[in-house]
């Protein structure tokens, strides 16, 4: 680590070096001037020597160098002006040549080069080849990369290119080529060797210092890339191998890492795709520390990219088979690096399951492949342990229903659920509801058993347990989410053919009955509601078909809808099972299967009488059971009675008073049904409703007992608008005397001191009043048999 003493020495280093600069550039500047060229190789020279110091850190060296490049601009324009200086090029060429140290010597050489190329006389390439082996003289890292990065520079506009003038008598592409290739193999050398240029502890500082020059190396392949006349064949037959080969044999991985990264980003997609083979063909060969999975990545995204924006492109990745290569160069990759960690290998499928949906989203064997190598590479371990790596198979796994937007296209996958199977049970129920959310944002119908078989297989997380974690260790309200997510989804399980939409259900019922009693109460209801909905599509078929198969008939489901609900009775939720065969009775009713409405009917009363003991949940069931009776019109006289009887007998006997009451005159409206015929007993219709009146005027004498006043009139007045109901209805039981009498009552009970005012009450009964009077003001028959009623 440098200290800050370290630092303070450098920092006083570096402002000595520049002071010398600007000391030495004053008088270089003032010979310049004066035309004296004498005297400006001299302070030149000088001012050059500076870069020979070995004190500075390459960050620190760049600050001084480029003082120095500033100055050697200014001398480059002076050795262009030959009548300034008297001197040709040739001879300034040998003269720089004499200077004392052989750093300034060859920087001079540079730029004296760079006249003499512009100059034309003598070939561009015996002057570039000459610096190119001239500068091998400085052998020390930094200052040979600074050197040769001056070199690249001031030659990469004077280059033998296409169209280029320097092109032309003997100078070719070619030449230009092995120039920038040369310069690039002794940097490379040069940077590599930085390693070596201190103590082992430093190692850290050196990596930091190589890292800071690894630009100056890169710039020669960007200088080749930019080169006219390099066109794919010259790519592929000499300039790919050359570097490749200076890659490989370097054997040092941050060279290797950078260079390969290098490549990939300055050449052109279509020469990448073309050289595809010789560039993986380099990787297995790279040294195991290099970070292989980020430089194929960025290899497959380059060409994912340009396979979107060039779409005419397409038949060439197919021509040169470009994912036979990837994938197999990825499985080398991880076969020649055996300490690769898992993650590693997931996030390299990753990248080729990208590149594949991609490029080639139409190829689902492509698809299933990478996930079938991904498998491969698990099957060593029982469950992924690392969350890293778990994450990157959400990932893979995640890729396909994002590009497809329809599980059904996933479902054909056959190696998808195999790579589920290697998550924990925890990253299972994400992926799993990842899945159910793609489904219902994209609003997919899975319409076949088969289909359905393979997805409840991957959201098996969900269903059942997949581990000794019992749920009611989990959190109440996640898992309640996860159940309702499924049985969200049951409704998108759909087909319009009867028969495959019976296997549906059946195949949903095996999986949800094995996922234990506590997430029957979400799951139960929605099936049972699909089952419902095919009765109504079948309404009608009655009978048995012929045929090899079982057909879906109404019966046939109705016997399913049984044991799906008994199922309810393991957690036990009574209410909902209730509530589900009186459901599953009106379907019966509908379809006009008499037998299996009356079971139904019966289940209800068995679960109200054994089962519902609260007493708010019996009134709501003794609701039901009456509201789903009075719309049955299947009954014959005698199963009707028996069901009216039961209701009315139940209602009699819940626990508080008022409940008793409205159930009561709820009961009224099972014998008097207005689109029925036959059914309009009046007599029994006029009893309910007395009979209700006696319960609340016990219910009014058990307050007055109990609390000291009666409590409100409202049970009254609720029985006095079933009296008008039934009285505008045409029951010849329900007299305008009789409505008389219990409005009098009434206004007694209000009057009564015992009596607590209540204004919700003395607003109800106002209001009832008013419509009486409106109904008599009205006229016609209705007027006529509302006058006998005063208010």
């Amino acid at each position: 680590m440098v200290t800050t003493e370290g630092m303070e020495e450098e920092e006083k280093w570096l402002a000595e070096g520049i002071a010398a600069i600007q000391h030495n550039a004053f008088y270089m500047s003032r010979a310049l001037d004066s035309d004296n060229l004498r005297e400006a190789l001299k302070y030149s020279a000088l001012l050059l020597s500076e870069l020979r110091t070995s004190k500075l850190s390459p960050h620190k060296y760049y600050d001084l160098y480029m003082r120095a490049f500033d100055e050697l601009r200014k001398l480059e324009m002076f050795f262009r002006e030959e009548d300034r200086h008297g001197c040709s090029v040739i001879d300034l060429y040998e003269l720089v040549q004499h200077a004392g140290n052989i750093l300034p010597r060859l920087y001079l050489l540079c730029t004296v080069g760079s006249v003499y190329i512009k100059s034309k006389e003598a070939p561009a390439k015996d002057i570039l080849k000459d610096l190119v082996e001239m500068c091998r003289g400085i052998q020390h890292p930094t200052r040979g990369l600074f050197l040769r990065s001056y070199l690249a520079q001031i030659s990469r506009d004077k280059l033998p290119d296409l169209g280029s003038e320097y092109e032309g008598e003997g100078d070719t592409v070619m030449d230009a080529v092995d120039f920038v290739l040369q310069n690039f193999t002794e940097m490379n050398k040069l940077w590599v060797r930085m390693q070596h240029n201190g103590p082992v502890r430093l190692k850290e500082k050196l990596e930091k210092e190589r890292s800071e020059l690894r630009d100056l190396v890169g710039k020669n392949l960007h200088v080749l890339s930019q080169i006219e006349g390099v066109d794919l064949e010259m790519y592929k037959d000499v300039v790919l191998p050359r570097v490749l080969e200076q890659v490989v044999n370097c054997k040092d991985e941050i060279a290797q890492y950078y260079l390969m990264d290098c490549i990939i980003q300055v050449f052109p997609d279509e020469y990448h795709l073309q050289t595809l083979e010789t560039l993986l063909g380099a990787c297995p060969q790279l040294q195991p520390a290099v970070d292989v999975k980020t430089v194929l990545s960025r290899l497959m995204e380059r060409l994912s990219n340009y396979a979107d924006s060039s779409p005419e492109v397409l038949p060439d990745f197919l021509q040169v088979e470009a994912f036979a290569k990837l994938s197999s160069a990825i499985g080398k990759v991880i076969e020649a690096q055996v300490d690769m960690p898992v993650v590693g290998a997931i996030s390299l499928f990753v990248s080729l399951l990208t590149f594949t949906l991609r490029v080639h989203p139409d190829r689902l064997d492509y698809v299933d492949q990478v996930l079938g190598a991904c498998v491969k590479k698990l099957s060593s371990k029982a469950k992924l342990e690392d969350s890293k790596a778990t994450k990157q198979v959400v990932t893979l796994l995640s890729a396909p229903l994002e590009k497809y937007t329809d599980i059904v296209t996933v479902l054909t996958l056959s190696n998808y659920p195999r790579v589920m199977d290697h998550l924990d049970a925890g990253t299972n129920k994400i992926m799993a509801t990842i899945i159910i959310e793609s489904i219902m944002k994209n609003d997919t119908c899975v319409s076949t058993a088969d289909k359905v078989e393979v997805l409840f297989e991957l959201i098996k997380g969900l269903i059942k347990d997949l581990d000794e974690t019992a749920t009611d260790e989990l959190d109440e309200e996640d898992f309640k989410e996860e159940q309702n997510s499924v049985a969200r989804l049951l409704h998108m399980l759909y087909n319009d053919e009867p028969e495959e939409m019976l296997k549906i259900i059946c195949t949903v019922r095996k999986h949800i009955m094995a996922g234990g009693p506590n997430r029957l109460t979400f799951t139960v209801p929605p099936l049972a509601f699909s089952a419902l909905k095919l009765v109504r599509r079948l309404q009608g078929q009655d009978g048995d078909m012929a045929g090899e198969e079982v057909p879906a008939t109404p019966k046939k489901i109705f016997q399913l809808l049984n044991e799906i609900i008994e199922a309810l009775s393991s957690v036990p939720a009574s209410e909902l099972a209730l509530r589900l065969y009186l459901q599953c009775a009106e379907a019966a009713n509908d379809c006009e299967l008499e037998p299996i409405a009356y079971e139904f009917f019966t289940q209800a009363f068995v679960l109200y009488e054994e089962e519902v003991a609260d007493s708010k949940a019996q009134v709501t069931a003794i609701h039901l059971i009456i509201g789903t009776l009075q719309k049955m019109t299947v009954f014959g006289v005698e199963n009707r009675d028996t069901l009216t009887h039961k209701a009315t007998g139940y209602s009699a006997k819940l626990l508080k008073k008022p409940d008793q009451c409205r159930a009561v005159y709820a009961c009224s409206h099972l014998f008097w049904v207005d689109d029925q015929d036959g059914i309009k007993d009046g007599e029994r219709v006029l009893l309910c409703l007395k009979r209700s009146l006696r319960i609340a005027n016990a219910a009014q004498q058990q307050a007055n007992v109990t609390r000291g006043s009666s409590g409100p009139v409202t049970l009254f007045v609720e029985i006095l608008n079933k009296y008008l109901y039934f009285f505008e209805k045409g029951n010849p039981q329900v007299t305008p005397a009789a409505i008389q009498s219990l409005i009098e009552l009434i206004k007694t009970e209000m009057q009564s001191d015992a009596t607590t005012p209540d204004t919700a009450s003395d607003a109800f009964f106002s209001s009832t009043l008013r419509y009486i009077q409106f109904q008599k003001q009205k006229g016609g028959l209705m007027g006529e048999k509302y006058s006998p009623i005063k208010v």
